[in-house]
């Protein structure tokens, strides 16, 4: 299962994180906007093709040292088709340099809606009795706050293509609690029954070493959460966003780790991609800031942690 395929991938690079593609035009350097905008215009496309030359970037400069990105669909929505074009190209470069893709998607519908997405994104498209894929992505993440019919058709496409989910589970945004921490039966909370409903959709599908494909969102920004969940979902793959930023530290996201740095990883977007906004260059060392991030990022987490 997919899983295993990221265990893998972290075991080999001793990096449990993954980097965010979350592009905005305003993180891409000028001087590649302005070579964009030259040939395509200031406009939707020339926006586009300025991330895709940043992404590819970041592509090459970090594919040798995280086993993941992760690009959040928002981003490119917000260009229309031509932004959603670019992202089928930035998850199929991404996957021609090995590196495993989440696509940051937090859908959470139902039925054959739900069905419809996780072809997209998952399996295929069906068109005159012909399987087409689009996205293609490794991983998707989930909504799972409308019950299991919104996870189980994203479930069933994975497990056709030996891919796999990440279900909300605890978020790190500020305002999570007001749902997610509200108690649910006898000292119990909202969290905690996702948490044991999420052990309970991935039962039966573990993998090689002993996760289901039914992952886990559990942010780094509430460390004593984290704690707890990890403990109540021994067979879940957790994704671990709020890691600098949002202002999670490396000994908040140790939690998240079982025997040997085993069953997490940990997502950094803008510490990552904006790196070279802090070298007090004008962007011509973009690549190598990001790379510079993402192994100081790896480096930090691994004081507290040791992969095996």
């Amino acid at each position: 299962m997919s899983f295993d395929h990221l265990q893998e991938a972290i075991i080999a690079k001793k990096n449990p994180t993954v980097a965010g593609l979350d592009a905005r035009i305003e993180y891409v350097p000028q001087y590649i906007r302005d070579a964009a905008y030259a040939q395509h215009g200031v406009g939707l496309q020339g926006a586009c093709e300025a991330i895709w030359q940043f992404n590819v970037g970041l592509i090459d400069a970090l594919c040798d040292i995280v086993p993941a990105v992760k690009p959040q669909s928002a981003y490119y929505e917000n260009l229309g088709w031509r932004g959603m074009e670019m992202l089928e190209r930035t998850i199929a470069y991404a996957k021609s340099k090995g590196l495993f893709v989440i696509a940051d998607i937090k859908r959470g519908d139902i039925g054959s809606t739900a069905s419809a997405y996780a072809e997209g994104w998952l399996s295929a498209a069906s068109i005159e009795g012909q399987a087409f894929k689009t996205f293609d992505a490794d991983c998707v993440t989930l909504n799972g706050y409308m019950g299991a019919d919104s996870i189980n058709p994203f479930l069933k496409a994975a497990k056709g293509e030996d891919k796999c989910v990440f279900v909300l589970v605890k978020t790190s945004n500020p305002g999570s609690g007001e749902l997610q921490n509200i108690p649910a039966g006898e000292g119990d909370t909202v969290y905690g029954v996702m948490s044991d409903l999420l052990e309970k959709w991935g039962a039966g599908t573990q993998g090689k070493y002993g996760y289901t494909m039914a992952g886990g969102v559990t942010g780094a920004t509430h460390p004593q959460e984290l704690r707890e969940i990890r403990a109540r979902m021994p067979h879940t793959f957790l994704l671990v966003p709020g890691y600098g930023a949002q202002g999670g530290t490396a000994e908040d996201v140790q939690y998240a780790f079982q025997d040997k740095g085993r069953g997490a990883i940990v997502n950094s977007s803008r510490g990552i991609m904006c790196a070279w906004q802090k070298t007090g260059g004008d962007g011509h060392d973009f690549q190598e800031a990001a790379r510079n991030a993402a192994i100081a990022m790896r480096d930090d987490i691994c004081r507290y942690i040791t992969i095996e």
